[in-house]
């Protein structure tokens, strides 16, 4: 194969292996920076959203059916949305209200908050329908 042809399939093969090294290593580094991204999420960092700012806020404490309390954050925004900080299961959690009927309504995870003037109900939207609220009847004198 002295015929002048080897040299450049040589040549191209050559070409290829380079190729294929520097695809492997860009790879590896994706891969990398993949669970680097991972590891990173799995860090609890305070949750901070700069082009959200808070109007007001009201802290209420509610006393529910069966002598449970809930103490419940509402937050109002700048550009118009609310929400409410409370403790379900042992972990602080943010709702964001939605549209409701009657009251105000705030869903977060698979639970509810729902509020109708001074009293409200905890639902986990994952229990049967026929199941009692987590919390009901809670009322603040506010």
């Amino acid at each position: 194969m002295k015929d002048g042809k080897t040299k450049p399939l040589f040549e191209r093969i050559i070409r290829i292996e380079r190729i294929a090294g520097r695809v492997r290593s860009a790879a590896l580094i994706a891969g990398t920076l993949c669970v680097m991204a991972v590891t990173h999420s799995a860090v609890a960092m305070p949750l901070t959203v700069p082009q959200i700012q808070t109007a007001t806020t009201n802290t209420l404490r509610y006393e529910c059916h069966g002598g449970s309390t809930l103490t419940v954050q509402y937050m109002n925004t700048k550009n118009k949305q609310s929400f409410a900080v409370l403790t379900v299961d042992g972990r602080k959690m943010l709702f964001v209200n939605v549209l409701a009927a009657s009251g105000a309504k705030y869903v977060g995870d698979h639970y509810t908050w729902w509020t109708k003037g001074p009293e409200g109900s905890l639902t986990d939207d994952t229990a049967d329908p026929k199941t009692p609220p987590m919390l009901a009847d809670c009322k603040t004198g506010s």
